[in-house]
């Protein structure tokens, strides 16, 4: 049998050490990595089907949900592969523009971010608001602003307002979408742990 520590005994850096190991523990998994490549593939249609391109600069798309739901199951390490290797093979089947690693880490914070708030945590609304309140600051406005300036050559500030904008009306949205769709996730894996015992 597994030996937990209780939360309180533990400090904040063995905490986050745990839930690294855990999560690269993950990929041990034949089933996880399976999983991994069925989210991966409707990760790609999402990206084919549903992305809509407002102007140079802002994309809106539903894409990036498979990338959270491999976070939110695997966690922060599992979750920053994972959005790499998305985010090369979506650049491979459909280029948009030249390859910037930069832009590779992007997927990567933000599977860190989600990871860290969800990965083995009970699903609540304030958990995926505030976890999408950073990405979208962190990634889409901070991050991704500033390696498109860098790319292009463009002051920062001639485009983040839009980009700032887009994100806080999508903000709310995703949030919503992400919350019905852990919670829908949580009581499957409620439901299935409960007929294996």
């Amino acid at each position: 049998m597994e030996k937990y520590v209780s939360l309180g005994e533990q400090t904040q850096a063995e905490r986050n050490r745990n839930l690294f190991a855990a999560s690269l523990h993950e990929l041990k998994d034949l089933r996880n990595l399976v999983f991994c490549g069925l989210l991966g593939a409707m990760a790609i249609a999402l990206d084919q089907f549903t992305s809509i391109k407002i102007g140079p600069y802002i994309r809106i798309g539903f894409s990036g949900y498979p990338n959270r739901i491999c976070d939110y199951l695997f966690g922060p390490v599992t979750g920053a592969i994972f959005g790499a290797v998305m985010d090369i093979l979506k650049l491979m089947i459909k280029p948009d523009g030249g390859f910037n690693p930069l832009f590779t880490l992007v997927p990567m914070v933000a599977a860190l971010i989600c990871g860290i708030f969800w990965y083995r945590k009970k699903v609540t609304i304030w958990r995926v608001v505030v976890a999408q309140f950073f990405v979208k600051l962190i990634c889409n406005v901070w991050l991704n602003t500033w390696f498109i300036a860098i790319n292009s050559g463009e002051a920062m500030m001639a485009i983040i307002g839009p980009r700032t904008i887009r994100n806080l009306v999508m903000w709310p949205i995703d949030s919503i979408f992400m919350f019905v769709i852990l919670t829908a996730i949580e009581r499957a894996l409620r439901g299935m742990r409960r007929q294996t015992w």
